[in-house]
């Protein structure tokens, strides 16, 4: 079971080892190194090449994606219906673009098609980050606030209380990370319950065949 990554930077790629490893429950084999995408926009444009790059060219069985909402719709339990789709929620999104480019590409290298484990960070990754040690940084939270016009917190102040800085060099900023999701290392209940945009993609991942 070979595992490939895409993610916004090295940082979060770093971090999602950890935290994939954790839902899995055992070491995984990755493909080495993760694609790395400058920010949303190039998320997006970035998917659909990645995915046939992967299709015929590797033997990786799954691609994990990982952005962040930003201020962008929140995925919920609404969405999961079947042919159901928000066009601002940016997990709906990720998830269609898998399907359309998956669907007219042809068997190979003895499978038909890459799976994707899709997960969306609400507001951004450092959320997860601080989960287990700042109880008010929730999905429920920020959800709250969006609807009261009270944010709860920003982005920024998110970076800053994982970082310590606005502007942490890159060895600082993976050192901080790790040390974060260490947490959940062993455990990533808690996780899975304040963000259910990371239980979506610990779904996906349960959902892959042979990868326990």
């Amino acid at each position: 079971m070979k595992l490939a990554l895409l993610s916004e930077s090295l940082v979060d790629e770093t971090a999602l080892r950890v935290l994939v490893a954790a839902v899995v429950g055992r070491p995984l084999k990755f493909a080495s190194p993760g694609f790395r995408a400058r920010g949303w926009p190039h998320v997006m444009q970035l998917l659909p090449a990645v995915l046939r790059h992967l299709h015929f060219n590797t033997d990786a069985d799954a691609l994990v994606v990982v952005a962040d909402s930003d201020d962008t719709a929140v995925h919920t339990a609404r969405h999961e219906a079947p042919g159901y789709f928000h066009p601002q929620c940016r997990l709906c999104q990720l998830r269609a673009v898998h399907r359309q480019t998956v669907k007219n590409l042809a068997p190979a290298r003895g499978r038909e098609q890459v799976l994707r484990a899709v997960g969306v960070a609400v507001p951004a990754i450092e959320a997860w980050y601080l989960c287990g040690r700042e109880a008010a940084v929730t999905e429920a939270a920020w959800i709250e606030g969006r609807e009261t016009g009270r944010a709860p917190y920003t982005r920024a102040q998110l970076k800053l209380r994982v970082y310590g800085t606005d502007r942490p060099s890159l060895p600082h900023a993976i050192a901080c990370a790790l040390r974060e999701v260490e947490r959940q290392r062993h455990d990533p209940r808690r996780l899975e319950h304040d963000f259910p945009g990371f239980a979506f993609l610990a779904a996906d991942l349960r959902a892959v065949p042979n990868i326990h």
